[in-house]
């Protein structure tokens, strides 16, 4: 049985109702890439910021916005996701979905390059998750570390790339690869990968805890 398929099972066996599933409707309608966390990933995400209580996330990578809603519904009503999206065009349909959400409140969506952004974005921050672009991803990682709070949590996606962080050049997983290094060679967190499989393919996350 195919990863995806195993996917929609289990996502059953756990009762799975998608708060974004309109988000990625509009994002495939608008000719997105189809490139968003899968719903259980989602959920993933959502559980985690509610393990945490988190209040303040940030988010590099926001595409249509599907991450962004299921991070958005962990918050309380006064807390507050700043997410980061370089196209114009991703924004504009991500912010018709927040506001479809009713979370246009809670969600402060910034355009530009996620480096050049967070240079002016404060922490600190209960959860980052790391979605924009992997070439980057050192840089970015490097910048996110101090804008989050002792005892908050990293997540970067992709760093597995089926495979192709152990030795490609490609951009991506070089960057990907370049971030792994970074999170351990930084006193400053904890951290581990862990592959994952699904309607995703074979990929995986870092999972850093700030000291």
């Amino acid at each position: 049985m195919d990863y995806a398929t195993i996917d929609q099972h289990v996502a059953g066996f756990v009762g799975l109702d998608d708060p974004a599933a309109p988000a990625a409707a509009r994002a495939d309608a608008a000719g997105l890439p189809a490139i968003a966390v899968s719903p259980l990933q989602g959920m993933f995400l959502h559980l985690l910021a509610r393990t945490m209580g988190a209040r303040r996330i940030l988010e590099l990578g926001t595409l249509g916005g599907y991450s962004t809603i299921w991070l958005a519904q962990a918050v309380p009503a006064d807390g507050e996701v700043v997410t980061i999206e370089l196209d114009p065009r991703h924004a504009e349909v991500a912010r018709e979905s927040f506001a479809e959400a009713g979370l246009d409140g809670v969600i402060d969506l910034r355009v530009g390059a996620a480096l050049e952004i967070l240079e002016g974005v404060d922490g600190p921050f209960d959860l980052a998750f790391l979605d924009a672009d992997k070439a980057t991803m050192p840089q970015q990682v490097e910048l996110v570390i101090p804008r989050v709070r002792s005892g908050g949590v990293i997540i970067c996606d992709n760093v597995i790339r089926g495979g192709a962080v152990v030795d490609s050049d490609d951009a991506s997983p070089a960057g990907a690869r370049g971030a792994l290094e970074v999170l351990a060679a930084d006193p400053r967190v904890d951290a581990t990968v862990l592959q994952t499989v699904g309607l995703k393919g074979h990929d995986g996350f870092a999972y850093a805890l700030v000291r």
